[in-house]
């Protein structure tokens, strides 16, 4: 059920700030408008140590088209259950960026909602059993050829 979860809750984001549905991302405010998906949290959210570093990088192209992607294919692959090794990786590596951008944390000394995430990410990608096998596509995914020649890809 956590691969289904963060799958949906990486596509929503996905799609809400690609189409504005109207909870994080208002109709008009789009990416398809123009509009950066990361320039308010990069220029006005991120604090602490980093905050220039990542002030730096709000409104970049590059920074929105990896975002925009990553949300993407994370939450497609945790939702079909195709690919979740990558997208574990993927998504941990993601939500601890956002980490690093909020240090120092706002209700704990080092600790987050983020740190969490990236631990079920990597269990989701390591630990689970036959990940993608319930309520997915995985045992289909696994017997593609590609696949089996390429291990990281399942």
């Amino acid at each position: 059920m956590a691969r289904l979860y963060f799958g949906l809750l990486f596509l929503w984001a996905f799609l809400d700030k690609m189409f504005g549905l109207g909870f994080a991302t208002v109709a008009g405010k789009t990416w398809l408008d123009g509009v950066s998906p990361t320039y308010g949290f990069l220029k006005f959210g991120a604090h602490g140590p980093f905050a220039e570093v990542f002030s730096s990088l709000a409104g970049n192209m590059v920074v929105d088209w990896f975002f925009m992607l990553g949300l993407l294919g994370i939450g497609l692959a945790m939702t079909l259950g195709a690919g979740v090794k990558i997208a574990g990786v993927s998504g941990a590596l993601l939500v601890l960026y956002m980490y690093i951008a909020l240090i120092p944390p706002v209700n704990h000394p080092f600790l987050d909602e983020h740190i969490l995430y990236a631990i079920v990410f990597l269990g989701l990608a390591f630990v689970a059993e036959e990940p993608g096998s319930t309520f997915g596509i995985g045992k289909c995914w696994k017997k593609c050829k590609l696949v089996q020649q390429h291990k990281w890809l399942e």
